[in-house]
């Protein structure tokens, strides 16, 4: 079994908020976050794949293929947007890092196992003091 990591960049603006609560409420819980008119983050994207080496390629995939993959079914899609207005795999969904990195995973891991390749995890770095790993279990909420 070999694991290839594939890491990619984007920006986008998201802030959370629940629309059911107040705006008092909003910030009591999520703080600065909940800003009305948004703030950003430069992302750091991890996509980890695992497999087994195809002996005629050498390849688990090859990476220019993992790279595309990615970008039309991820970056394309965040980079300099607005996760809680433009992005459709998060419409009403919130825009934690949390949920927008196992959100991710779910959008990757189909067209991974159409190739073949087993998505073993994504990692989704939102400050270089914060990052949230998925490896495709459940979560509980």
């Amino acid at each position: 079994m070999i694991y290839i990591t594939r890491r990619e960049q984007f920006n986008a603006a998201h802030k959370l908020y629940r629309e059911e609560w107040s705006d008092e409420k909003n910030l009591e819980v999520f703080g600065k976050c909940s800003n009305p008119n948004w703030h950003g983050h430069n992302y750091e994207l991890y996509v980890t794949v695992k497999g087994e080496i195809n002996p005629e390629t050498g390849y688990l995939i090859d990476l220019k293929t993992l790279k595309d993959l990615i970008r039309t079914c991820i970056t394309d899609k965040l980079d300099h947007k607005n996760v809680n207005l433009d992005v459709d795999f998060m419409r009403g969904k919130m825009a934690s890092t949390e949920v927008m990195t196992v959100e991710i995973f779910n959008q990757l891991k189909g067209p991974l196992e159409q190739r073949s390749v087993t998505l073993y995890k994504v990692k989704l770095v939102e400050t270089e003091n914060n990052f949230v790993e998925y490896y495709g279990e459940e979560p509980a909420l």
